[in-house]
């Protein structure tokens, strides 16, 4: 009877509207011989409201894959077909061994390093192992269902369509495609911060040819290697974060709950968002952004709950140590007995090039690799190298997470999920719901390191990594410094539920990017593994300035979405407020009123002193001074070490306020002064310019001026632009605020939601929906949700289509 429902509902819709046609567009199709793609008569409702948001209702999963996989299809060909091409293992095929990889599926340099890693999957058949597994530690069949139907949308619309984006129009690497590609590049997503992490560490690893153990130049510097595996792993708040604040009802004006989501991801390529609602009758109704490729709404909201994501301060891989047979290096030891290193010989075809064979090394633990990216050297040695263990590598439970999101009804059926289904490998949660509930847990996959473990068991490299860095270096050769695995983990080897940072129904819950102790700076969370993150250390500005404004906010009470709205482009610069007017006044105070820049010349700075002085300490696009203040912040963070910039010192009974004072006696800070005013100058922009006038994308050959600001800065609306002063200033945004939701509830069934996508839906740039949102975005508007059927019906540009294959 249900199923009779659902078709009768979803038939209803189709039989309200004619069926129109999708804009166009095509490819060239060239079928693979040992993958077919898929067929079966599927097909969905598209209803399309203002700047091309499609809602998309459909009587399964299979069906609701479908109209998702076609709708991705319309907007983002060309950048989904790429993807396809990457976890294909094709890049070298197409566009040349040498050429830089796809960076949104991993951190390979060279389209030969991606593509062996990514064959070397396919070789393996990791991904249908996964997707052989029952749930909950496989996918679910939804899912599987899902992916089934994506693959099938994007190829009827490639069947049925003609591509008009010139990044890929007539292109032959624009193939059809699989459900198993499908399933890659989630996998490849999962693993982003793991194996994904060292795919050229991986593939370049080579037994030794010679006896190059016994120099110490075959070892890594302990001191040298936790340096730069700090800096490694706190890099990815600076490229890739988020902000999210949930508040709870008794700081709301009406007792229920706000949820404000900004996450920083990249402006280009396959990690983008695209923005929907997802409709089976009856059983799932949600809307909000899915990262491209992937089958589920990632960040969003339904009638009853909202949540975002942030990414989490979580190491999700670790090391073990292998001690090896003197004899052999492609053996190593455990307690004492011999174990062979499994060879895993990878083909990759090359254009205009003979097909390049390499052979990867894999171990119980993982893959035998001898770097994390260029920074951090494991060189693999006669006597030792070092194992790759992430737990990611099999976890293919991300959509179900998902799903169980989509279906909750409050913060509890969030957190049931996360418990049921362990499915996020790189995010923290934060969410709220219609009943004035709160929700923070950093519930993510992570190795099961904790710290009696790596007390016991680290080598002596990683007794210096791990404290620094949260990354575990473990004793490979002792059976007894396996991970184990805790009663509620649904796989060997992870934490359970139970262990992970959680706070509910604090009056705030807000996460920047830095652990999840100061999600609420009155219930602080403590008593976690290193591995989640630190306890009681130095906060990033950004998450200083965020919880400065959220817990007003939630001091001031009486809450509405608005307030959420006005957080989002507020634009303080927190570093603004500590050191704008300190600098102002040392600058007046320079002899003569000049400073010495980098080169050694002088340089009249007296005007750059009144314009600091006068700056309003945001980075609006009309802010006078924003501009002057960025380029000398930029300067002196990057001259002076963050430790001697401030004269009163980071103190963990103050962490929000400290550390502060700039210290403007150190050494590079007149400098930083000098240099930013000769850089405006040479540059021909006024020291006192609308920041808007020199931080713009172009767009359609028109300049849209974007506010916010750099991580340094610590502004909530983050944007990372790219500084090009021969063509006017900073012209591009490469990362920041993308997938953007502001939502409450007033006791309808329908949520109050507000939404951005801060870059369109669509990179071609022949369609309507390249650059809509971005105009918005410039001009700090929002898009009102259209959720329940009563609005979506009536918006002045619904457009519906019926989608099939044919």
């Amino acid at each position: 009877m249900r199923t009779r429902l659902r078709r009768l509902a979803v038939t209803a819709v189709a039989l309200l509207t004619a069926a129109t046609t999708l804009p166009a567009a095509a490819a060239e199709r060239s079928g693979d011989r040992h993958e077919r793609p898929s067929h079966g008569g599927l097909s969905a409702v598209i209803r399309y409201t203002e700047y091309g948001i499609p809602h998309i209702v459909a009587e399964d999963y299979a069906n609701l894959g479908f109209g998702t996989g076609w709708a991705q299809a319309a907007d983002q060909v060309c950048t989904l077909a790429d993807g396809f091409v990457t976890v294909r293992g094709e890049r070298s095929r197409y566009f040349g061994a040498d050429a830089g990889a796809d960076p949104a599926l991993s951190s390979a340099a060279t389209n030969l390093s991606s593509d062996l890693y990514f064959r070397g999957v396919r070789r393996a058949g990791t991904v249908e192992k996964l997707l052989a597994e029952p749930a909950p530690r496989g996918p679910s069949r939804d899912s599987k269902e899902l992916m089934r139907g994506f693959a099938a949308g994007y190829n009827a619309w490639l069947k049925q369509n003609r591509i008009t984006d010139p990044a890929c129009r007539d292109a032959s690497w624009v193939r059809p495609v699989t459900s198993l590609d499908v399933a890659v590049r989630g996998f490849a997503l999962a693993v982003l911060g793991g194996q994904g992490r060292a795919v050229d560490g991986i593939t370049a690893a080579r037994p030794p040819a010679g006896n190059t153990g016994a120099t110490p130049e075959g070892k890594p510097r302990a001191d040298a290697t936790a340096r730069a595996a700090r800096e490694l792993f706190a890099a990815d708040s600076a490229d890739m974060g988020s902000n999210a604040v949930a508040f709870g009802g008794r700081t709301t004006a009406n007792g229920r709950g706000l949820l404000l989501g900004n996450p920083h991801y990249p402006w280009h390529g396959g990690r983008r968002f695209w923005q929907s609602q997802q409709t089976i009758p009856g059983r799932l109704n949600v809307a909000g952004g899915s990262l491209l490729g992937t089958t589920t709404v990632s960040i969003g909201h339904n009638a009853h709950v909202a949540w975002s994501h942030t990414v989490a301060t979580g190491v999700t891989l670790n090391l073990h140590q292998l001690t090896l047979d003197p004899a052999d290096p492609t053996v190593y030891l455990v307690d004492g007995r011999r174990e062979r290193m499994t060879k895993r010989s990878v083909t990759v075809p090359v254009k205009n090039g003979a097909p390049v064979t390499k052979t990867q090394w894999w171990t119980r633990y993982g893959p035998v690799v001898t770097s994390l990216g260029a920074s951090v050297p494991l060189p693999w040695t006669t006597t030792t190298a070092y194992a790759l263990n992430d737990p990611n590598s099999v976890n293919m439970r991300a959509s179900d997470t998902a799903l169980g999101f989509g279906k909750a009804r409050g913060t509890d059926d969030v957190l049931d999920s996360l418990r049921r289904t362990q499915g996020l490998p790189w995010t923290n949660t934060i969410a709220a719901d219609s009943r004035g509930r709160t929700l923070f847990t950093q519930s993510q996959v992570l190795p099961r390191i904790t710290d009696e473990l790596a007390e016991r068991c680290s080598t002596p490299l990683g007794k210096a990594t791990y404290p620094s860095s949260g990354l575990a270096v473990l004793d490979g050769s002792r059976g007894d410094c396996a991970l184990g695995r805790d009663r509620d983990a649904v796989q060997p080897g992870i934490f359970g539920p139970d262990r992970m940072p959680t706070l509910e129904d604090a009056p705030y819950a807000e996460n920047s990017n830095d652990s999840a102790w100061l999600t609420n700076a009155d219930r602080p969370l403590t008593g976690y593994e290193r591995v989640f993150g630190t306890v009681g250390t130095q906060r990033s500005m950004r998450t200083r300035g965020a919880v400065e404004d959220v817990a007003a906010m939630a001091d001031r009470g009486e809450l509405t979405v608005r307030d959420l709205q006005r957080q989002q482009f507020a634009n303080r610069a927190p570093a603004g407020d500590l050191v704008a007017a300190d600098a102002a006044r040392a600058c007046a105070a320079l002899p003569d009123g000049t400073a010495t820049d980098s080169d050694g010349s002088a340089v009249d700075v007296r005007e750059a002193c009144g314009v600091l002085a006068g700056w309003d300490r945001t980075v609006d696009t009309d802010s006078r001074g924003a501009l002057l203040f960025d380029r000398f912040w930029r300067g002196l963070t990057k001259a002076v070490p963050a430790g001697r910039l401030w004269k009163v010192p980071f103190s963990p009974a103050d962490p929000v306020t400290t550390p502060n004072t700039l210290d403007t006696d150190v050494p590079g800070f007149a400098t930083a002064l000098a240099d930013a005013v000769t850089e405006l100058r040479a540059a021909d922009m006024p020291l006192d310019a609308p920041l808007g006038e020199h931080q713009f994308v172009v767009r359609g050959g028109k300049r849209l001026p974007v506010g916010g600001g750099t991580e340094s800065l610590g502004v909530w609306n983050k944007i990372e632009p790219v500084w090009d002063p021969a063509r006017g200033g900073y012209t591009e945004v490469t990362t920041g605020s993308s997938y953007i939701q502001a939502v409450g509830w007033d006791g309808s069934r329908c949520p109050v939601a507000r939404t951005l996508l801060t870059y369109s839906q669509s990179s071609n740039p022949a369609s309507r929906h390249y650059t809509d949102q971005t105009r918005l975005f410039s001009g700090e508007k929002w898009v009102t949700s259209r959720f329940c059927e009563r609005d979506i019906w009536t918006s002045p540009d619904l457009r519906v289509v019926r989608v099939r294959e044919r």
